[in-house]
């Protein structure tokens, strides 16, 4: 495999002019390459030439052709002269006719020899080319790339041998860029992740039992917001940007005279990796993980934009944490993540107690996988009422599970592990055919109230999402009025205009979209006119204290005629005790759920508890 340089990521550092870069430069030592690109030195996979040099003898081949070809020459003379004078001296000397002819036909022959093997002279440099060709690709098993073709080939056919150096330098050329693309990432010419991994598994095993080696995890925060907001070609000039100051970083950590360099790598995405192979304690690996966090705090300017994100960062040290690539990751990316769930923006050094809420994560997705596969999920209804007439007004679509034959409700905890991971998106749409099932049943039982269901971010952001919505609407025949999608207050903070655009879209179609968790303290007030609303749905945390705190009953008065002020209608949720209700009442909410108004229950017991409703309803009026 010939040898492969990182490579150019010139258009995109172009873009990133006002950060840092950095090149590559070859050592002195042959056969090797310093890259600081990865900051590690690592030997230059190259190909080898030949143990014959071909050019050598290109003087006397040359001379050999012409003294070949003089003796060509001298012997088709040779043959026509010998063939006359012995044709003369046979008649002169030879009287008998024949002999004369018999003497005639054996000097022919002779002649006829000798110009055969005057003919055939070339034809045999021409075979010796042909097998100096051969055995010129035979080389080739070998590694041998770089040697030209051999003299014999290209003295007595040029244009081949031309055409063989040519083939030899695409191929050399072809093998660089496939090593190129197969070993470095595009976006920011820092090794990838198979690089990464051949590296560090070297670096690893030339250790010695005495020496301390820290494995950084770096993951971007808020980089996804970068590329929803600004686009994915903004969002690779801030990893390169990302990249050149993490060269930075690990620049200045650089021993020149040590025989093992540190190496940074990107691994996918927003993930950047950082080995340091030979470092004192592990309070030195915390000092540059906190020098990286710092670089990558700094604002970020892409043309007009100023973009800020941070880093959470995990470190694993070896051989505390683990003596294998395979160890040490796990333990630094259970560090990354408990850095992100303690705030973000943080260096967290691996820690045994932090293996176990890393398994107790990994067995509730286990059970929220199971959970799904074998149908243990089930659908249960919060009533919505009017919080002045406590009519029936619609209700809440919850998930149930059903562990040990005893529906309880989704854990939080649960829920938050369902969120980081894949497992929402089914989750999400399982609840959501669910309960758009449950209403056309409820529609066949003559009930028409409107039930509601939450969106989480991540299927929001899912480009199918919304046909997905409209698909389930046609399958279920429930009607479009009926549904009523909830977006939690920070998501849709975050959305951009598409998305807006598509809930319009559903709206004009008679679904509803209630804001949830207003009131958390992460809504732009200024941004609520932009997304299409019909209701607000307060948080539970401000419902709690309404019936014993003067300050919060006039926030949440002043939250009321804000959402009637847009337009919107004003929903409480958790309400707990008849008191709150009562104060709900008095300032205007239109609509209140939670067990002081309805108990949730399950789907048969509220289409049978909604039927029973709507019949006293109507006998009363």
């Amino acid at each position: 495999m010939p040898g492969a340089s990182p490579p150019s990521a010139a258009p995109t550092r172009a873009m990133a002019a006002s950060e840092p870069s950095t090149s590559s430069f070859a050592a002195a030592a042959e056969g090797y390459q310093i890259e600081t690109i990865a900051g590690v030195v690592s030997p230059r996979v190259s190909v080898r030439p030949a143990a014959r040099a071909w050019g050598e003898g290109d003087a006397r081949f040359a001379m050999t052709n012409s003294v070949q070809t003089i003796s060509n020459c001298l012997l088709s003379v040779l043959a026509g002269l010998s063939s006359f004078v012995f044709t003369l001296l046979a008649f002169m000397l030879l009287t008998r006719v024949d002999y004369q002819l018999a003497a005639s036909v054996l000097i022919g022959l002779f002649a006829l020899l000798i110009v055969w093997v005057a003919a055939e002279r070339p034809n045999s440099g021409q075979a010796r080319a042909v097998a100096a060709l051969i055995e010129r690709l035979m080389a080739v098993r070998s590694g041998d790339l770089v040697s030209p073709a051999p003299p014999a080939l290209r003295s007595q056919m040029p244009d081949l041998a031309s055409a063989v150096d040519v083939l030899f330098d695409q191929v050399r050329s072809t093998l660089d860029s496939a090593q190129t693309m197969a070993m470095y990432d595009p976006v920011t010419s820092l090794p990838n992740r198979l690089h990464f991994k051949r590296e560090a598994e070297r670096i690893l095993a030339a250790r010695t039992p005495d020496d301390r080696t820290a494995l950084l995890f770096i993951d971007l925060d808020g980089f996804k917001e970068v590329n929803d907001r600004l686009g994915h070609a903004h969002g690779d000039q801030v990893l390169v940007m990302v990249a050149n100051r993490l060269r930075v970083v690990i620049r200045a950590e650089r021993d020149p005279s040590g025989p093992l360099q540190p190496l940074l790598a990107r691994l996918a995405g927003d993930e950047f990796t950082v080995l340091l192979p030979s470092i004192v304690t592990a309070a030195e690996a915390q000092r540059i993980a906190e020098r990286a966090r710092s670089a990558l705090s700094e604002p970020f300017r892409v043309g007009d934009h100023r973009v800020n994100m941070g880093a959470s960062i995990g470190i694993a040290i070896c051989p505390d944490h683990g003596t294998d690539l395979t160890s040490l990751m796990k333990a630094a990316d259970i560090a990354m993540y408990h850095a992100k769930g303690s705030g973000r923006a943080r260096a967290e050094l691996y820690e045994r107690s932090l293996a176990a809420a890393s398994e107790e994560k990994a067995a509730a997705e286990a059970a929220l996988r199971k959970a799904l596969q074998e149908r243990e999920f089930q659908i249960g209804f919060e009533p919505r009422v009017c919080a002045r007439t406590g009519l029936l007004a619609g209700g809440e679509a919850l998930i149930r599970w059903n562990r040990a034959g005893v529906p309880v409700p989704l854990p939080p905890s649960f829920i938050t592990v369902a969120e980081d991971s894949s497992l929402i998106l089914d989750i999400g749409d399982w609840l959501m055919e669910a309960a758009v099932e449950s209403l056309g049943r409820a529609k066949a039982a003559g009930l028409s109230q409107r039930l509601s269901f939450t969106v989480s971010p991540r299927r929001i952001e899912r480009p199918d999402f919304f046909r997905r919505v409209e698909d389930a609407i046609e399958r279920s025949g429930a009607e479009p009025t009926s549904i009523e999608l909830e977006i939690a207050e920070a998501t849709a903070m975050q959305c951009d205009s598409r998305v807006f655009g598509e809930l319009q879209a559903l709206r004009e179609r008679g679904v509803s979209v209630v804001l949830g968790g207003f009131g958390s303290g992460r809504s732009s007030l200024a941004r609520l006119k932009d997304i299409p609303l019909d209701r607000l749905k307060f948080d539970s945390g401000l419902i709690r204290e309404i019936d014993s705190c003067d300050e919060v009953r006039a926030i949440v008065s002043g939250l009321v005629h804000i959402a009637h002020g847009i337009g919107c209608e004003a929903v409480a949720s958790g309400v707990e005790r008849s008191q709150q209700l009562d104060v709900l009442r008095a300032i205007g909410c239109d609509y209140a759920q939670g067990p002081a108004c309805v108990p949730a229950m399950s789907e048969d017991v509220f289409i049978a508890w909604a039927a029973e409703r709507r019949e006293a309803e109507r006998l009363a009026s």
